[in-house]
């Protein structure tokens, strides 16, 4: 833990307006990141079908979300490089770096050929400026953070963080509400005459969201050059105390390096998978599982962002009088409690057709258990051939899977050719490995068909009827999982700070805080996909955010020590 010293921040508690510059200069490198963060996974069928065009269509979402996750990969490799230079060389120089990676590679998203155009290499620089972007991510918020709360004064650090984390749901407020407006504006219908015909807006209007980035990159850096650096950080290197080597520092010395193991499995890892199953996983389930209209689902999270926003101020500055512990453990708690039953009531009020198939006609897929497999597949396949798991009971569940209907498998002695079990009606799959492609497809289009036809006479909805949804319900339970997100997020810039010294803490910091957000939650979309897919059940992605969450609580109540009230400096 720090001690304290001379070089400490300003002693008045006022909120001045240097102090409101450093917050809002800093901050805006998270609006960045969440921008691009909500702007990707809100586009990601649109993106897996222009940068993924050889693989089908469930090939291309989760091929997307990887792409996708592989900018969150790479966070902390990002932090160690980045928060090096920022304990060597300083917070400012560093974090201005660190938003112009990012910036551009929002940017050039914008302007990328699809595959139609260059083939192969448009996944591959769609990845390599992702793969960019999450380094330059792993630099950005530990200076972020350490840059405001050694401004901070004493008792404040909590509520003055907490605007940094408030920042991040403005970032996705933004991304909506541009997604929103072009969506809208460019809502043409496809050509009747073309049935291949796209809108303007799947055809080139999801790049403008992208595009629209470089007016927030020259705004950041317009505010971050009239930055100075950190006083605590220049006094330390005035008095040649800053660390030569943080990178030993931190984690060479079991000392330092059990606090950073603490950081990420007992308080960050939970609240990575709080985060994102209440600001994005929500919203796959609601487009994808429920099939609601996005534009619909993206106005119900808007709202519940927008009511839920202050809250992150609220637990910042009420985790400085009891304790950042209780609020953040106690936010993991609560989601881990009522996830299911909070998932439930947005399958009641979203979609209550599909609530009612689901009970009164459930689905059962009959299998030989070894003929059905984890469907991913590695290898892209060219438009038109057999897809790699192509047994009778893949088919099956790969079409029901599609249509985000919920299933179970009834095991069946081996050899059995797979069927689905629709109330009182069975429907043959069939083996599609010995027949030729053309007969292939020929038989997947019937079964898609006879599949589909019988999923509707039961009552499952081909999509959410939105005169049957309760809208106010919907927002109150997406409120309610931001506040999760709220009380997890918004005093953990403080608490992360506080537990590292002055001379490592934008290293220390940096690394536990993008191994958790970056792979416990950025990987998150794709885990939680994947686990339906396989299991078919539309709320078993749940269990990923609820067991990560139930390790960190246990391991951060009896491990993890309090840091409201230690020393900021050395």
């Amino acid at each position: 833990m720090a001690t304290a010293s001379s070089y400490a921040p300003s002693q008045s508690a006022a909120l001045t307006s240097s102090h409101r510059t450093v917050i809002v200069a800093s901050s805006l490198g998270t609006v960045f990141e969440w921008y691009d963060f909500y702007l990707y996974g809100s586009l990601a069928s649109i993106i897996g079908a222009k940068f993924f065009g050889g693989l089908d269509p469930t090939s291309q979402y989760l091929f997307a979300l990887l792409a996708f996750a592989a900018g969150f990969a790479v966070r902390p490799f990002g932090a160690l490089v980045f928060g090096r230079i920022g304990d060597i060389v300083g917070r400012k120089y560093t974090f201005m770096v660190t938003i112009i990676l990012m910036g551009l590679s929002t940017f050039i998203v914008g302007l990328l050929p699809s595959y139609a155009s260059i083939g192969m290499a448009a996944p591959i620089i769609l990845i390599a400026l992702r793969l960019l972007q999450g380094l330059a991510l792993g630099g950005e918020y530990g200076g972020a953070a350490t840059y405001v709360a050694e401004h901070a004064p004493p008792g404040k650090r909590g509520v003055y963080t907490s605007w940094i984390q408030t920042t991040a749901t403005i970032g996705l407020f933004l991304s909506l509400l541009i997604i929103l407006i072009v969506r809208t504006s460019l809502s043409d219908k496809v050509d009747p005459a073309d049935p291949k015909s796209l809108t303007k807006w799947a055809e080139w209007g999801w790049r403008i969201p992208f595009l629209v980035s470089i007016f927030l990159l020259a705004i950041s850096l317009y505010i971050r050059l009239k930055l100075n650096e950190s006083p605590v950080f220049a006094e330390m290197k005035a008095q040649g105390k800053g660390s030569k080597a943080p990178l030993s520092e931190s984690f060479g010395q079991w000392g330092n390096l059990k606090i950073v193991l603490l950081a990420l499995f007992g308080v960050v890892a939970g609240q990575a998978v709080v985060w994102y199953t209440g600001n994005f996983y929500a919203n796959i389930f609601l487009t994808r599982a429920l099939k609601v209209d996005p534009n619909t689902a993206d106005t119900l999270i808007a709202i519940a962002l927008a009511i839920g926003t202050p809250f992150f101020v609220i637990f910042g500055a009420l985790s400085d009088r009891i304790g950042r512990k209780p609020i953040i453990l106690g936010g993991m708690l609560l989601a881990l409690l009522t996830y299911f039953p909070i998932f439930h009531g947005l399958t009641k009020y979203a979609n209550p057709d599909l609530a009612a198939a689901q009970e009164k006609s459930p689905l059962v897929v009959v299998a030989d258990p070894a003929t059905t497999h984890f469907q991913f597949d590695v290898v892209p396949k060219p438009a038109g051939t057999k897809p790699t798991f192509n047994s009778s009971a893949d088919l099956a569940t790969s079409i029901l899977a599609a249509n985000s209907v919920s299933y179970t498998i009834e095991k069946a002695p081996p050899g059995t050719v797979a069927s689905v079990k629709i109330g009182d009606k069975v429907i043959p799959s069939f083996e599609g490995g010995p027949l030729s492609v053309a007969d292939f497809n020929t038989k997947i289009a019937a079964l898609r068909k006879d599949i589909g036809t019988a999923v509707a006479a039961a009552g499952y909805p081909a999509k959410a009827d939105e005169a049957k949804m309760n809208k106010p319900m919907l927002v109150a339970l997406l409120t309610v999982l931001m506040i999760y997100v709220t009380m997890v997020y918004g005093p953990i810039a403080a608490m992360l700070v506080e537990m590292f010294p002055t001379r490592i803490r934008y290293t220390s910091m940096s690394l536990p805080y993008h191994i958790g957000n970056g792979w416990f939650g950025g990987f998150l979309p794709t885990i939680s996909v994947a686990l339906v897919a396989a299991k078919g059940d539309i709320y078993y992605g749940l269990w990923y955010p609820i067991i990560v969450a139930a390790i960190s609580l246990v391991i951060g109540l009896f491990f993890v020590r309090e840091t409201k009230d230690a020393p900021i400096v050395d």
